[in-house]
């Protein structure tokens, strides 16, 4: 009798021994949070990106919305997002009361490009004060061209790069940079979700080259909250009567939230981080599988284009498939694939066009978005996957899809 194979979800962490070790260890130390644990996951990060400053939080979406406040956006601003994404990369410039112009993406990629970036330009009566490139799937935008027009119009760059953590691409320079690697006064973001990369239970983090904006992203992850004696105003409150600042004193200058990551979390990560060159070249393997094993059943089933320019550390396997052609709806070909035992996902449904949004700013043609939804599905993609499950995967898919119907 055939052995039952285990279920392969389209993502999944990698815990190993040490993993477990470094977090128990973490539980046997002096502090659950805000330890040690946390600078030293926050000074490998920065080395391992190239940056000067990482500041980690408590998730994805923490990072994006304290990158919104760092850049110190508010009502009146504007940002540019693209419309293929998770929805936190729009919902951090409404938290802080910006409003969202939705850019199109590449239908092959899912990813802003220089054009799609210079028609959401024109798309807006106010200059939008941020724009929110997005490195879809593991592949990075063209951040050389997108800074090269954000730079002329005086538009700062938050980077999303929660697929990207492991990656490079070209920038401005001409030069390729690990993502995460900001020029001038940008910021990045990483997600540590289990499904990503590396995997921290939850948790986020911001690169950066700014001091200023090092600073701040520290005091807002942290209520808002300084007690730098440089930073003190109330000074009757602050210092005593030698001038020396009080020992207990805090104050707060502007409204913060509590986003900070724990010892466990970043024990985790720190050790998680340590494996991320063989978790990407893992993940760049079951890559190349795929793709030698769909290469029969183009057009129908085509794995998503690769992108010059950048060397992508994959978070997910897409591929396009012509459902129509097909004579099969979307729908029915996951259903059939979770009873084979293999789960799947979309990634995205465009943000433009979520009710929340579309009462807001009312109903906005993005086909290059459009399209690429239509198509898209994410298939199984983690480190421990072997080629036999790759195979299976797309034995299912052909099963289920066939060659054209």
């Amino acid at each position: 009798m055939e052995e039952e194979r285990r279920f392969l979800p389209y993502g999944r962490q990698l815990i190993d021994d040490d993993d477990i070790a470094a977090v128990a260890d973490a539980l046997r130390g002096d502090f659950l949070t805000t330890g040690p644990s946390v600078s030293q996951f926050e000074n490998a990060l920065a080395e391992r990106t190239g940056s000067r400053y990482a500041v980690v939080c408590s998730s994805g979406t923490a990072a994006l919305h304290l990158a919104a406040m760092a850049a110190r956006l508010g009502p009146g601003d504007v940002g540019i997002v693209p419309s293929i994404t998770f929805l936190a990369t729009a919902n951090c410039l409404r938290y802080v009361g910006a409003d969202v112009q939705f850019a199109d993406v590449d239908p092959s990629t899912g990813l802003i490009t220089a054009e799609t970036f210079a028609d959401a330009l024109s798309h807006t009566s106010v200059k939008p004060e941020v724009v929110l490139p997005v490195h879809v799937n593991g592949q990075a935008a063209d951040m050389a061209a997108i800074t090269d027009i954000a730079d002329r119009q005086g538009i700062s760059i938050i980077e999303d790069a929660c697929h990207a953590l492991g990656g490079a691409s070209v920038r401005a320079d001409g030069t390729m940079a690990p993502i995460g690697k900001t020029e001038n006064n940008g910021m990045a973001v990483f997600s540590f979700h289990p499904v990503k990369t590396i995997a921290m239970g939850e948790g986020g983090a911001i690169t950066t080259d700014d001091p200023d904006l090092d600073r701040r992203l520290r005091i807002l992850r942290n209520i808002g909250m300084t007690r730098d004696p440089g930073d003190f105003v109330v000074t009757e409150m602050a210092f005593d009567h030698n001038g020396d600042a009080n020992p207990w004193y805090y104050e707060m200058h502007e409204l913060g939230h509590n986003l900070r990551a724990s010892d466990l979390h970043c024990a985790l990560g720190l050790s998680q981080l340590g494996k991320l060159d063989r978790f990407v070249a893992a993940r760049r393997q079951r890559v190349t599988w795929y793709r030698e094993a769909l290469t029969p059943f183009a057009p129908f089933i085509k794995p998503l284009v690769q992108v010059g320019g950048c060397e992508p550390a994959w978070h997910l396997f897409v591929v396009h498939i012509d459902f129509g052609s097909a004579g099969v709806s979307r729908a029915s070909v996951m259903h059939q694939l979770r009873d084979m035992g293999v789960g799947t996902q979309v990634h995205y449904i465009p943000v433009h066009r979520q009710p929340y949004y579309q009462n807001l700013y009312g109903q906005r043609d993005l086909p290059g978005a459009d399209q690429y939804y239509a198509r898209t599905l994410s298939l199984p993609l983690y480190p421990s996957m072997s080629k036999d499950d790759v195979a299976y995967v797309v034995e299912c898919l052909h099963r289920v899809v066939g060659a054209g119907g």
